[in-house]
């Protein structure tokens, strides 16, 4: 039987960094599983000039997917490149697939499992921040660490970073102190699961431990508004220090970076096809 077609899907960035990240990714893991992996955003990426992306434009879930039922392929596997289960896995994803249903007729997508499933969870993500973290202090523990993930309105979303902050917490020495931080939060007290935002909880920390040594241990994928060289998370932290000197704050690199990510993603997809629809 023949093996359906298989992308690797990221929510989408205006950066290029992010799309080559994602391309990168999908080469790993083409390599791992023996599959051609297609690198597909679901948004935004399509404002990305060609020439920032060595002369090949970036590829949007809906524009790849007519294009693949155009030539009469009806089968793909969709690996979502996903902390947790977002409303662009639950909500537009199954939009789009209704619209092109709709025009083109019936066809499969079977959607693989995120990268940190609940409730099972998945510990590996927990030990690449880790080991994230010991490339960031070269033997120079800090005095706190910060989760910091981009932030959202849902409760099942923010539980996700809630649950490898648990993980993470196994995994530091015990004089560590762990706290967790969001970049974005929606105002009103019942956005208060979603956590605090990084700005402010710097700001705070700040002021009451004026020389203290922060590690940011960064739960997102790949560069982008927030995170990666000249996001708002590098910002926030050169004007803290600017304005409180004594402060040490080092940031990870992202888990995207890390080539354990790409066995997470091979066992997503294994899954799939062995358990076949």
């Amino acid at each position: 039987m023949k093996t359906p077609t298989i992308l690797l899907a990221d929510n989408g960035s205006k950066r290029a960094d992010s799309v080559i990240n994602l391309r990168r990714l999908a080469n790993q893991l083409s390599d791992l599983s023996n599959h051609q992996v297609f690198p597909v955003s679901l948004q935004h990426a399509d404002n990305i000039p060609a020439e920032s992306l060595n002369g090949e434009a970036a590829e949007i879930l809906t524009t790849f997917l007519r294009q693949k039922l155009n030539q009469g392929e009806t089968a793909f596997i969709l690996v979502p490149l996903f902390f947790g289960r977002s409303r662009a896995l639950t909500s537009y994803i199954p939009q789009q697939l209704e619209k092109l249903r709709a025009e083109y007729g019936p066809f499969t997508l079977t959607l693989a499992e995120e990268l940190y499933p609940l409730p099972q969870g998945e510990p590996r993500v927990a030990s690449i921040l880790h080991q994230q973290l010991q490339i960031t202090d070269q033997g120079r523990p800090p005095q706190l660490v910060i989760l910091v993930d981009h932030g959202s309105p849902l409760p099942q979303v923010s539980e996700v970073r809630k649950r490898v902050c648990a993980d993470l917490r196994q995994l530091l020495s015990p004089g560590i102190e762990l706290q967790q931080a969001v970049m974005e939060r929606r105002e009103g007290d019942e956005y208060d699961f979603n956590g605090h935002l990084l700005s402010e909880q710097l700001e705070k920390i700040a002021r009451s431990r004026p020389n203290i040594t922060i590690d940011l241990a960064l739960l997102f994928l790949s560069p982008g508004r927030h995170a990666g060289a000249g996001g708002d998370i590098e910002s926030i932290c050169q004007q803290l220090t600017r304005s409180h000197p004594g402060i040490q704050i080092r940031i990870a690199p992202l888990v995207g970076n890390h080539p354990g990510l790409a066995d997470i993603l091979l066992d997503r997809l294994d899954s799939v096809l062995d358990n076949p629809v």
